[in-house]
């Protein structure tokens, strides 16, 4: 047989096919990872030329690992010994598969293109167990599709090309007459086309290699926001349906732990019954609301543009801390965070394996002191599980949509607007026996961004769609002040004031691993005036807010918080928080990063807020103290996790 005749077989073989549509899409999957450069460069603008053809280069051994695991159907239709798979339905089939799993698999992959703005990560599995409750993704996912209609076209475009180019790939045919060459042939090719996807898999063929995850991607990059070009949505997906559970760590016995940073807080010398009555707490958490979307926060950025006059008007009248961060990136990595005082370590907490222990809550706590408390969220009961977490939390009643009552008022897709609801709020408050613990989270400043008709042309419009949401929640709070300084109450309050996470912002220095979680936290007490003013000396975070309000407020038991009284010089205050795959602390002006291994960058942010200078190597010292109390955060979280050890035994 001569080699033209071996090239003609091949060309005509399944096995041609098989390898054409593996390159088609994996062509088709670095065509999208240079359109999600393309329309989030904002966020990666640091990379140079060479540095992107080396993600480029790393990106392909993720693509083909989703792209094998996503087509092994195809792949083992493809190579199975017979000859049926040259029939023509069995064919018709065959392309079925491969055109609907692929099309879905740039759509998750263009989806991404999206939602990377919002929460600075790829999705990944807990995406399912986040909105399971939620009956509008339809409405969200329609709106996008108009909202960001360049993304949209991109696709189709995409797609449109997939379906071409494979409609022009030959169709196999079987050359061979001989059963004797065929039946072997065929074997031999199955076993070793399928040692080469498990191959692909895993990532590599070597024995010592582990099956790469999403940590591999570090391998590419020079900064860790980098990481999502590298990857893909499929995989990510696939490589977090299997979480493993955490580890035990014993890096310090538990006394010489409690010396460096202890969870254990002790009752409070404020708590004395002969006092005047206890202050009732209002917990407001809005939407993102991102520190560089509030102007009191941006004074010293030219030409800021303020769309919160109301908050700004506030924070001079509160205690206000300049330097403020979330501790993740998601609407559900805060409630825990600021309701419970337990940080987002990987996952968000209520989506663990973990998320059924007995914990510590602000609302479980004040209930022990005779607080009645209450939770508040526009949207339709159920969303996001909020509902059941704060009933985890010892919330004695949660308000929802239901409770609400009303859908002349709902803004068609996430829940009731701002304004209403929280008249609503205030005025369900006023029926409430004190001393009273509330929350209220916002829902109005959220995508697809749009406020109601009556103050569409009312309200400022800004460079970003969010701005105008954020100045119409302005507006609600404004008004939802006004109701409630007319009561008895509102004098013997204290407001806590705070954001779920921080959102895409213009500004550069909020394009930062630090300033992606920059949010404001203002504490105001209309009846306590010595509590003004801004502190700039320490860095706060979410889970600091339950220990610091306890603490204030005065109360008679033990607790455990992750987070730390803001209000207690004696304590160390940092903040903490992860995103793809890196762990980071900050602690007075700098923040180091950590790979769950060894420190891989070190930042002065008081002189570097852009995070330019990677000063790990010549500032060990403050690198050795801030790793330190990153170990400590692990081994707390790990061993009380795991020990269902959140709360004070009896």
């Amino acid at each position: 047989m001569t080699a033209k005749s071996h090239k003609d077989i091949f060309i005509n073989s399944i096995y041609f096919q098989l390898v054409t549509r593996i390159v088609l899409v994996t062509f088709l999957y670095s065509i999208i990872r240079v359109l999600f450069y393309a329309f989030n460069h904002d966020y990666f603008n640091h990379i140079t030329f060479s540095g992107f053809i080396t993600i480029l280069k790393g990106g392909l051994t993720f693509d083909i690992s989703a792209i094998t695991y996503t087509n092994a159907i195809i792949i083992l239709l493809s190579i199975f010994p017979l000859k049926l798979k040259y029939a023509t339905i069995y064919q018709v089939i065959l392309r079925i598969f491969y055109v609907v799993i692929n099309i879905g698999c740039f759509i998750l992959n263009f989806s991404d293109i999206v939602y990377y703005r919002f929460t600075l990560r790829r999705t990944t599995a807990t995406i399912f167990q986040e909105f399971k409750n939620d009956t509008n993704l339809f409405d969200i996912f329609y709106n996008s599709l108009f909202d960001f209609w360049q993304v949209t076209i991109s696709a189709i475009i995409l797609i449109v090309l997939f379906i071409v180019i494979e409609r022009k790939i030959r169709t196999p045919q079987n050359v061979s007459k001989s059963n004797w060459v065929f039946y072997p042939v065929q074997v031999i090719l199955f076993f070793v086309i399928a040692g080469l996807t498990i191959g692909g898999m895993r990532g590599g063929f070597a024995e010592s290699t582990r099956p790469i995850t999403l940590s591999n991607a570090s391998k590419f990059i020079k900064n860790a926001n980098e990481r999502a070009l590298v990857l893909n949505t499929p995989f990510a997906l696939i490589r977090t349906f299997d979480k493993r559970p955490l580890k035990k760590i014993n890096l310090l016995k538990q006394d010489e732990l409690d010396k460096v940073y202890s969870v254990v807080h002790k009752a409070s010398d404020l708590n004395d019954s002969t006092k005047k009555q206890k202050p009732n707490v209002v917990i407001i958490i809005l939407e993102s609301f991102g520190r560089g979307h509030v102007g009191y926060f941006n004074q010293d950025v030219e030409g800021f543009k303020s769309f919160t006059p109301f908050i700004d008007s506030l924070c001079q009248h509160s205690y206000v801390y300049k330097n403020s961060f979330a501790n993740g990136r998601k609407s559900i990595d805060a409630l825990p965070s600021i309701i419970a005082s337990i940080p987002s370590v990987k996952e968000p907490f209520v989506l663990s394996s973990y998320s059924g222990n007995n914990i510590s809550s602000m609302a479980d706590v004040l209930k022990g002191e005779g607080y009645y408390t209450a939770f508040f969220h526009g949207a339709p009961n159920g969303s996001m599980g909020f509902d059941a977490f704060t009933n985890q939390a010892g919330f004695h009643d949660y308000f929802g949509k239901d409770e609400f009552n009303n859908d002349d008022h709902f803004d068609g897709v996430w829940g009731i607007w701002d304004e209403p609801f929280f008249q609503f709020y205030a005025d369900k408050m006023n029926e409430f026996k004190e001393p009273f613990m509330t929350s209220i989270f916002s829902v109005s400043s959220h995508h697809p961004f749009k406020v109601p008709e009556k103050y569409q042309d009312v309200l400022p419009e800004g460079e970003l769609p969010i701005k105008k949401c954020l100045a119409y929640t302005d507006h609600g709070l404004q008004q939802f002040f006004e109701s409630c300084k007319k009561q008895d109450w509102y004098n013997n309050t204290l407001f806590v004031i705070t954001a779920d996470h921080a959102s895409y912002n213009e500004v550069p220095k909020y394009k930062t691993t630090a300033g992606s979680f920059a949010i404001p936290m203002l504490f105001y007490t209309p009846g306590n005036d010595k509590l003004v003013g801004m502190n700039d000396s320490i860095n706060a975070q979410q889970i600091d807010i339950m220990p610091t309000v306890l603490n204030y407020v005065g109360v008679s038991k033990d607790y455990v918080a992750f987070g730390s009284d803001l209000f207690n010089k004696d304590q160390a205050h940092f903040a903490f928080n992860y995103r793809n795959d890196i762990y980071q602390t900050i602690m007075n002006n700098y923040l180091l990063q950590f790979d769950g291994k060894k420190a891989i960058a070190l930042y002065n942010i008081a002189i570097d807020p852009l995070q330019e200078n990677n000063i790990l190597n010549s500032e060990t010292e403050i690198s050795k103290e801030l790793e330190m109390y990153l170990k400590c955060v692990f081994q707390e979280y790990s061993n009380r996790l795991i020990d269902n050890n959140l709360t004070i035994k009896e």
